[in-house]
């Protein structure tokens, strides 16, 4: 029993720090009321809802091509209909497995399964990453800078402030080495970070789209920011596949520093999860065909070791 639990530490870290954060949302739920919450459901109309689908759905595309763009400079003869396949599998196994990169995991076992590259396939998934985190560093002071005033003092900003850009400074730096591949090709990297930058504008417009709404007033380019904020603390492995972290993250900041309600906030948060996961549904129609594609490349191997 000792040893099952040292070897299964982190995932049950994660499965606690979820069932925690799950916890708090439910206790906000309750102290909000659950006549607040319905009500500002019912402020939404089919179209309205419709709309912010869509763009969430258009933002995973955006998703799609910025890792075939990554492939295809790589020199991965892959093609789009593989990627969105293996991309939509991922981001629908994101919804069971226990860490926000497992979706990763699944794309390149089956990039490898489907015989691309496995040593470019592996880059262009650290590259997808880094691309989009590097990215939403662009847009983090449009968050950043009102949420410092609101959260902390004045002297507390300014002892604070030094570690941070440090550790931002160094992960640019990390990031770099990372793409020796891709700056022989400097146009499909400004592509791949204009295809997350379409990725972040599509979910802030439905961001925006259902803030409005639900009766709430906030710009634009502070929805990116706090949005931006909230990706990275979903980031952050303490809970499986964010569950939890990013709707806690969207609601404090949506309410503390957007000015929302806490009751339109936490309406949003959920509406976001939801949007997100029925988008990925298309990963379950792929999921059989890239299934049976792993059994056609395993079916040669067998018969040679017969």
């Amino acid at each position: 029993m000792t040893d099952w639990l040292s070897g299964n530490r982190r995932f049950l870290l994660r499965f606690v720090g979820t069932l925690l954060a799950i916890g708090l949302i439910v206790l906000l739920l309750r102290g909000q009321g659950w006549d607040e919450i319905l009500k500002a459901f019912k402020q939404l109309s089919f179209s309205q809802i419709l709309l912010a689908f869509v763009l969430i759905l258009c933002s995973r595309f955006c998703v799609v091509l910025r890792w075939y763009i990554l492939l295809r400079a790589g020199n991965v003869r892959i093609s789009f209909s593989d990627a969105l396949a293996l991309t939509f599998t991922g981001l629908f196994s994101n919804n069971f497995l226990p860490t926000t990169i497992g979706g990763d995991v699944v794309r390149l076992a089956g990039a490898m399964q489907l015989g691309y590259d496995r040593a470019v396939s592996l880059a262009s998934l650290v590259a997808d990453r880094l691309v989009g985190a590097l990215a939403m560093i662009f847009t983090l002071p449009f968050g950043l800078i009102p949420a410092w005033h609101i959260l902390f003092p004045v002297s507390a900003a300014s002892a604070t402030a030094a570690p941070i850009l440090q550790k931002t400074w160094d992960f640019i730096q990390r990031t770099l080495q990372t793409f020796s591949i891709w700056f022989k090709k400097p146009l499909s990297l400004f592509a791949a970070f204009a295809c997350t930058w379409g990725h972040v504008l599509c979910t802030c417009i439905a961001l925006a789209v259902l803030v409005s709404a639900l009766g709430g007033h906030m710009s634009f380019w502070l929805i990116v920011g706090l949005w931006s904020i909230s990706y990275f603390v979903t980031l952050i492995p303490i809970s499986i596949n964010g569950y939890g972290v990013q709707e806690l993250s969207l609601t404090f900041l949506f309410s503390t520093v957007g000015g929302i309600s806490t009751a339109v906030g936490l309406t949003l948060a959920v509406l976001i999860r939801v949007f997100y996961m029925v988008a990925s549904l298309p990963g379950a129609v792929y999921m059989p065909a890239i299934l049976s594609a792993m059994d056609i490349e395993r079916e040669p191997e067998s018969k040679d070791a017969l």
